[in-house]
Parts: C-alpha cells; sequence; structure tokens
C-alpha cells in the first residue's frame, strides 16, 4: 500500500503516471471512454473500416496488441479496451460486478458507442472466454471471432472434469478464488512474464492502477468451481460466425486437449493455428506470426 505524505507529491506522482500512459497510447491511436451501464471502460482506438474490437485476459491491459494494432488499422476501426477492474478502465467493487453478463455488456457497449452493428471480436485468456461468450449470445453482432489461447468453454469444462493434467494445471485458479487472494498479489508479481525491460516499465505503471481484487473477481465469478462436473448433453449455444483460434502450445495454464471437438459446436468454418513452444501470451511470443495470419484471415475475401 503506498502512503503519499505530502498531498501534492501523490498528485504529482499520479500524473505522472497518467502521463506516461498516455504516450503509450498516443503511439497506437486516440483514447477515449465507453459507459458501459455507468462502468467507464477505457479504450486506445486506430484505423477505419469495419469494427474490431479486442479484449485481453489476465494479467494484461490494452497494450498487449500493440503488434497487431498498426497492421489491422489499415483494413479495421481498432479498438483495444481495458477490461473493467484494470488501467484506466472503472473499477467497481464486489464479485457480481465481474460476472460474465457484466463483461460482455461491455463489449456491447462499445459496439453501441461506436455506432455499430456488429463488430470483429478478438480475444485471449478472459477476454477470450467474454469473446465466446458474447459470439453466442449476440449472434446478430458478431461478424468474426478471433480467440488467443482461451479454449470453448465446454472443451474446458470437459478438461477440468477429466484430465488431471488440466487440473493440476488450473491450481493457480483456485488459489485466485480465495477470499484473501488479492491481498498475496502485487503488481511486481504480475509483471513476471514481460521480457523486455522497457514494456516491463509500462505493465507495472499500469498494474498499479489496476484493482488486484477486481482482476481476481474475474475467477470468483466466472472460473468454474470444484468439484469439477462436465455434461456432454449441456448445450451452449453455438457460435455461429467463422472463427480463427491460435494457441501457443507451451501454455502451462490452459492445456490443448480442451481444443478437442471444437468443431462441433461452432455452425461454420474453424481455422486452428497451433504454435510450438509458444507461451500463453501468444500475441507477443508469436507477434509476426499471429499478426501476420490474423490479418490475412480477417481481409481474405
Amino acid at each position: 500500500m503506498f502512503k503519499f505524505w505530502l498531498l501534492s507529491w501523490g498528485a504529482c506522482a499520479l500524473a505522472g503516471l497518467a502521463w506516461q500512459s498516455a504516450g503509450a497510447a498516443e503511439e497506437l491511436g486516440e483514447e477515449g471512454f465507453v459507459d458501459s451501464g455507468g462502468v467507464k471502460i477505457h479504450y486506445v482506438t486506430a484505423g477505419k473500416g469495419p469494427l474490431l474490437v479486442m479484449l485481453h485476459g489476465f494479467p494484461d491491459f490494452w497494450y498487449t496488441w500493440r503488434a497487431q494494432m498498426p497492421e489491422l488499422a489499415k483494413h479495421f476501426q481498432v479498438v483495444a479496451i481495458d477490461m473493467r477492474g484494470y488501467n484506466l478502465s472503472d473499477k467497481p467493487e464486489g464479485v457480481d460486478n465481474y460476472k460474465m453478463d457484466k463483461l460482455v455488456g461491455d463489449v456491447a457497449a462499445v459496439l453501441a458507442h461506436f455506432k455499430q452493428d456488429k463488430a470483429i471480436i478478438v480475444g485471449h485468456d478472459w477476454g477470450g472466454i467474454v469473446a465466446w461468450t458474447f459470439a453466442m449470445t449476440h449472434p446478430d453482432k458478431t461478424e468474426k471471432l478471433v480467440i488467443l489461447n482461451l479454449p470453448h468453454p465446454k472443451g474446458l469444462q470437459r478438461e477440468l472434469a477429466n484430465n488431471p493434467k488440466q487440473q493440476a494445471s488450473s491450481q493457480y485458479a483456485r488459489n485466485f478464488q480465495q477470499p484473501d487472494a488479492a491481498s498475496k498479489v502485487t503488481p511486481e508479481m504480475l509483471t513476471f512474464w514481460i521480457k523486455d525491460p522497457e514494456v516491463k516499465k509500462k505493465y507495472l505503471e499500469a498494474f498499479k492502477r489496476s484493482s488486484m481484487e477486481g482482476m481476481l473477481n474475474y475467477y470468483k465469478a466466472n472460473y468454474p468451481r470444484e468439484p469439477y462436473k462436465y455434461d456432454e448433453n449441456q448445450a451452449f449455444p453455438p457460435v455461429k460466425c467463422p472463427v480463427l483460434m491460435f494457441h501457443g502450445l507451451g501454455d502451462t495454464a490452459l492445456l490443448p486437449g480442451a481444443l478437442n471437438d471444437t468443431w462441433n459446436w461452432l455452425e461454420k468454418d474453424l481455422t486452428l493455428v497451433t504454435i510450438p513452444k509458444v507461451s500463453h501470451f501468444v500475441q507477443q511470443d508469436a507477434a509476426p506470426l499471429v499478426t501476420k495470419r490474423m490479418v490475412a484471415w480477417l481481409t481474405e475475401k
């Protein structure tokens, strides 16, 4: 916990963080805010054309898409948001404010803000499950779907119930579901996966502005809890748009077995790109490949 002994010093420190955030945004686009039922959702946008909304995961913020945004902006209006609880977006209190319907509502609010009836939805990790759910519950608003390292929720449920390796790999999620979990997490801890020193500084600044409680509320509100159960007959609404999936096979949290049978839960074509020896953060660790394949798939006639 930070203690600002002098009010003027504290004000200067906060202003400095905001300035540094603005610098990162100015490199890639223009900033703004969406009103989602009274919750402000921060975004950075670039380009013109059909709307393309990008949703990050944990622990992350809009800047995760820095490699993809310039190329996508040549063809689309790209809008990369800070998910609620993160960075410059609002951080409502309480687990209920992070339930899936609220997260999906934030995406719908982005479409309404930009006065668009449909959009391409791109999501990684928690942004991926929000993207899956948005496509299932708003098929009329989803043009195409791009998912990075987040299996279809039915595949993940199956693996949690039946695969001991996935059960072991999900111990972190069970830890995050504990009532006092946020007290054990610091912004510094969450930058462990970032290699570039300058990028790590930006992430640390963003995480200091974020809510540790809010981040972990995603797990408390939405991640399956023990005892894990799987019902083959449980019906998820079918995804009615084309889907592109990337999966870094070095992901130690979300194992590739959950990808099996994804095609059974879709009504249109699935393109699956698996990348060996690449971690969970595939959009950064394999940025050139992911960017090239994403742009090609989204722009093919």
